[in-house]
């Protein structure tokens, strides 16, 4: 019994979702750890935390209007038909 194929690019699909939410939320919370460290203050893991994850939030928007084709930030670019009026 052969796999379907659309089995595996949704599985490709939800884990890109995951990534494309997780290391921004990771880095910005990294550096955020590293600047406390530094500084000595307190504030910038949970203020870079929030900054990654609305970047996380933003990158799955993007992600989602190239797949639906909707226009926003994630613009999709047709081929141009070739028909002039």
């Amino acid at each position: 019994m052969k796999p379907d194929k659309n089995v595996f690019r949704y599985l490709t699909l939800i884990s890109q979702f995951g990534i494309y939410m997780l290391v921004p939320i990771f880095l910005c919370s990294f550096a955020g750890i590293f600047l406390d460290e530094k500084l000595g203050t307190s504030f910038w893991m949970v203020l870079l935390f929030f900054v990654g994850a609305l970047a996380g939030f933003r990158n799955i928007y993007v992600l989602s209007c190239k797949l639906t084709g909707k226009k926003g930030n994630g613009r999709r670019y047709e081929k141009p038909s070739g028909k002039d009026k």
